[in-house]
């Protein structure tokens, strides 16, 4: 699946998508808003790309990001949970991971969380992907998108894409 085809699913199903984005940058909602048609299902994105913004933005407690580090799948859950409350969507994805080029928080390049919540539920998907910088980003938003299908489409859980 691909932007194209997650506009006309969220269109078919009357549902609303958000996005919060770290390491992506922005390219999730890019991605989405190129396709015409997107305003009537994705209603934004925030881009909490520094720590500081997590907090003040998404009032994730500095706590929990010392505790954790800011590339961990309890980050990447609230970013998914707090950002679908903050944009009013029935769903919202989440992008937290290192995409180098060197570590981060002694996490390796390629270490990927992409949180996903709706209904009342937030889950959260964990990757090791390779390549550059470009391609790590690329390649978990790929990800997000199979992500999104399988829960919507197929209501599995559990992404086929490792």
């Amino acid at each position: 699946m691909d932007a194209a085809g997650i506009n006309k699913l969220f269109r078919e199903l009357g549902l609303t998508l958000g996005s919060v984005e770290s390491f992506t940058g922005g390219n999730f909602a890019g991605e989405i808003t190129s396709i015409s048609g997107a305003s009537h299902f994705f209603k934004g994105s925030l881009v909490t790309y520094a720590t500081e913004e997590k907090n003040r933005i998404l009032s994730i407690p500095y706590e929990m990001i010392d505790k954790y580090g800011v590339v961990s799948a309890e980050i990447a859950g609230e970013m998914a949970s707090r950002g679908r409350a903050l944009l009013n969507v029935d769903y919202c994805i989440s992008f937290t991971g290192n995409a180098g080029p060197s570590a981060m928080e002694n996490k390796p390049v390629g270490e990927v969380y992409i949180g996903i919540a709706f209904a009342n539920k937030t889950q959260v998907f964990t990757y090791h992907l390779t390549g550059d910088r470009e391609n790590i980003q690329k390649e978990a938003i790929k990800i997000a998108y199979e992500i999104l299908e399988n829960i919507l489409i197929k209501n599995d859980q559990t992404p086929t894409i490792k």
